[in-house]
């Protein structure tokens, strides 16, 4: 599969390159943008104020520069937290989108939006500080509304960037099973293609 993979709000961190060989040493195509331009942060805030700084319209245009030459090849979209954020805005935008692959994040549906039984997995800490259960069931119904076959997966005790073995979040546990679970994911989504 041809794979998008945005970065958290962290920024791109060797995480995030661990994170794409990973999925090219099973056999997928990935890139990683780098939406901050270089720049990384150390803490959540941090990365907050820098995404602020930028503003959320640069970034998705930054997000849409770096897909748009690939989008005809039928593109799985990927990230982390706010990255997932910026891959859904993408995935629900793309009508060759051939999948939806988040870790840790979510966002807002634009009203109207909609899709062809586009395949989309979520992976989430249970609790989640940054995406309660709430949340995610008005997520989930609206993502099914919109015309997404959508499974979440929930992970308890763990911190919300518990793949990110950098992190103070990281839960080994969880992120090898969130890995095995979203390469099979993928793997369906190459069968079927």
């Amino acid at each position: 599969m041809n794979i998008m993979l945005f970065h958290s709000v962290y920024g791109l961190r060797p995480a995030v390159h661990a994170a794409a060989e990973r999925l090219r040493a099973a056999g997928h195509q990935v890139r990683v943008p780098d939406l901050f331009e270089g720049q990384t942060v150390e803490s959540v805030e941090e990365g907050r104020e820098l995404k602020d700084k930028i503003g959320q319209e640069e970034l998705l245009r930054r997000a849409i520069l770096a897909a748009a030459p690939h989008s005809d090849e039928g593109l799985v979209y990927a990230g982390f937290s706010l990255g997932g954020s910026i891959a859904q805005n993408l995935a629900l935008g793309d009508e060759k989108a051939r999948g939806l692959l988040l870790m840790h994040g979510t966002s807002d549906i634009a009203d109207g939006a909609s899709v062809d039984e586009l395949p989309v997995q979520l992976h989430v800490a249970d609790p989640d500080p940054f995406e309660p259960h709430d949340w995610l069931s008005a997520w989930y119904l609206q993502m099914q509304r919109a015309g997404a076959d959508v499974e979440i997966y929930r992970y308890p005790g763990a911190g919300h960037l518990y793949t990110d073995p950098d992190l103070p979040d990281y839960d080994e546990e969880s992120a090898e099973r969130t890995w095995r679970i979203a390469l099979g994911f993928l793997e369906t989504l190459q069968r079927d293609q």
